[in-house]
């Protein structure tokens, strides 16, 4: 079983203390890894800002095992080895004529480390990426294979899809599916920030997904993205003028300002697969480094607005270490870890730049003022919510400890951000 040498995550704000990554050939090989080891973790594309995947034992990458992508049109469904990405997963799935019902920003994401922290897209009525998941297939502790199905297992498969990597080593997951769509996308600048005081939910459901990206500069948003789908007529025209007060780009737009749009999806309004629009980057893009650091609080669709003021009134704070800030909708979920669990959700994103002394101070900030709001930070980005309001916000997590204590008895998956987060005493 080959060893491979990788010491940091993709931001490289994040040392790894494993010595190597264990890249296993076969299920069996993955088995008797975990079984002989005393801590393992699963690691996935990199693309965690926080130790979360980190361990002092075995780190896994899966990516050696054969990629799996079976699609059972009948059942609507796609069973997919772990490591698959979705850039790969989007074009396969087309080109049977069939589609996911959501993806995130970035379609170079593993499949497994995406479910594992509740990693979302946007949109009213989409949930985040795990709620796709029908069944998953688990390494746990001892080297059995555990399948866990939604029509089977019920409660307890709630509490394991966003697993945190807690419960063992998920090899595949099967993914609802529906028949493919084309998307046609528009940007629209110079939103006046007033609007969103009457006019949040007019915004936000104007498509099937919509992306609001501000500097915290001034009071407007820079930028939206809104995604319609060509399938539904009912949505509305993308070629208004004037969209809120904010006028279409006119040409193609970075969320970032001043950097170059060649490698964001297709815009002005061109209709594409799903696979290719509903992402902000091309699948056919892989980001070589990453020059940044990220935090996202997800906070109660009730509370969007209030928390929107809450961060507008330290921009003068955020905006000097920050590259750009996205505002995004996600559906409620059953999903006991999920940060959407129970509530349907707005999330604030924030890209940094990537100086962690100036950036954690901010952090910090604004962990202070949205806690009033009960925002829940996503689970592979950077926060410092203290762990007792943090284990408040989730009313499940008894049960989760229940299901960790269930399948990993002996502690082999747990790493010290679980400890420190969510488990510790428990």
């Amino acid at each position: 079983m080959p060893v491979t040498r990788r010491s940091t995550n993709w931001a490289g704000n994040v040392a790894f203390r494993a010595d190597g990554v264990h890249r296993p050939a076969s299920l069996r090989e993955v088995q008797s890894l975990v079984a002989r080891n005393g801590k393992v973790r699963a690691l996935g594309s990199g693309h965690s800002f926080n130790d979360i995947a980190d361990t002092p034992g075995a780190l896994v990458s899966l990516a050696g095992l054969p990629p799996t992508l079976e699609i059972d049109a009948a059942a609507g469904t796609v069973t997919v080895g772990a490591s698959v990405r979705y850039a790969e997963l989007g074009r396969r799935l087309h080109e049977k004529g069939h589609a996911l019902p959501n993806l995130a920003s970035l379609p170079h994401i593993s499949v497994a480390g995406s479910i594992a922290t509740a990693t979302h897209g946007s949109g009213d009525t989409n949930g985040n990426l795990a709620t796709a998941v029908s069944a998953l297939d688990m390494v746990t502790a001892d080297g059995d294979l555990v399948s866990l199905t939604r029509s089977r297992d019920g409660d307890r498969f709630h509490g394991a899809v966003v697993g945190l990597g807690a419960l063992g080593i998920v090899v595949s997951v099967t993914l609802d599916i529906t028949p493919s769509f084309d998307v046609r996308q528009h940007v629209y600048e110079g939103l006046p920030f007033e609007v969103l005081d009457q006019h949040f939910s007019d915004v936000v459901s104007r498509a099937y997904s919509v992306s609001l990206f501000t500097g915290w500069r001034d009071a407007r948003i820079d930028q939206v993205w809104v995604k319609y789908r060509v399938d539904r007529p009912g949505e509305r025209s993308a070629d208004e003028e004037d969209w809120f007060g904010a006028r279409p780009a006119g040409g193609p737009r970075h969320p970032v300002p001043g950097m170059s749009a060649v490698h964001c999806t297709e815009q002005l309004g061109m209709p594409g697969p799903w696979f290719e629009r509903l992402p902000h980057f091309r699948p056919d893009f892989t980001p070589s480094s990453g020059a940044e650091l990220q935090s996202e609080y997800l906070v109660p669709r009730r509370y969007a607005v209030d928390a929107l003021h809450a961060v507008n009134g330290i921009r003068d704070r955020v905006a000097p270490v920050l590259q750009i800030s996205e505002i995004r909708t996600i559906a409620a979920d059953e999903l006991w870890m999920s940060p959407s669990y129970g509530r349907d959700t707005v999330a604030l994103h924030f890209t940094w730049i990537p100086d962690t002394g100036a950036v954690l101070p901010v952090i910090s900030l604004l962990d202070e003022r949205l806690a009033p709001f009960d925002a829940r930070p996503h689970w592979g980005k950077l926060f410092t919510t203290p762990p007792e309001a943090l284990r408040s916000r989730y009313p499940r997590l008894p049960d989760f400890h229940a299901l960790v204590r269930h399948f990993d008895p002996g502690g082999t998956f747990t790493n010290d951000f679980l400890d420190r987060h969510l488990l510790g005493g428990h």
